[in-house]
């Protein structure tokens, strides 16, 4: 248990029984009344983010959320197996966790876990990643200089918008948040 007045960005609280994490915090005294506490919190496996007020002095659930650099190894049919490259620990985690971030993930390629209590709460990929197209129409002469896009599909099976001029087997940069093209990699 803390109090509002120990509360910092980043810090989970467990507020009816779900997870939030501190966005921004703003300790308010306002010349009449008592002191409050003005807080953004994001919900820590959907991502929603609310404001919520509490009086000064207020007592808050703190949860503990292990995050660790983990290594993703294979799907088994149903789960995505990662191991701790300290441990040699293996977890299975579900593909509801794993969300989208299965689009952008290889084998080997390591991830951000986040754990509470033994439970995953989520799988956090680097903001970008560099794959290979498998497959895209290929480009007609003078495609170069128009900005227009084409469908690509990446070696994870995931389709992207990419220009008109990339080729089949190019390596490309890749938004993990929005699967965007960035660039290519050479």
């Amino acid at each position: 248990m803390a109090t509002t007045n120990d509360l910092k960005n980043g810090m989970v609280l467990n507020i009816d029984g779900q997870l939030w994490s501190v966005v921004e915090f703003q300790h308010v005294k306002p010349g009449k009344g008592p002191a409050f506490v003005r807080t953004k919190l994001k919900n820590v496996t959907s991502g929603k983010t609310v404001d919520k007020t509490f009086n000064a002095g207020t007592k808050v659930e703190v949860s503990n959320v292990d995050k660790r650099t983990m290594q993703y190894l294979y799907n088994d049919g149903t789960d995505f197996v990662f191991m701790d490259p300290e441990t040699y620990d293996q977890i299975p985690v579900t593909p509801e966790v794993v969300g989208d971030a299965a689009k952008y993930m290889l084998e080997n390629q390591e991830a951000v876990i986040a754990r509470n209590e033994g439970n995953v709460l989520y799988v956090e990929l680097p903001a970008s990643v560099v794959l290979e197209i498998t497959y895209t129409e290929p480009g007609l002469q003078g495609d170069r200089s128009t900005g227009g896009t084409k469908p690509a599909t990446l070696e994870t099976g995931a389709e992207i918008s990419v220009p008109l001029f990339l080729e089949q087997g190019t390596k490309v940069k890749v938004d993990t948040r929005d699967g965007s093209y960035l660039g290519r990699v050479s």
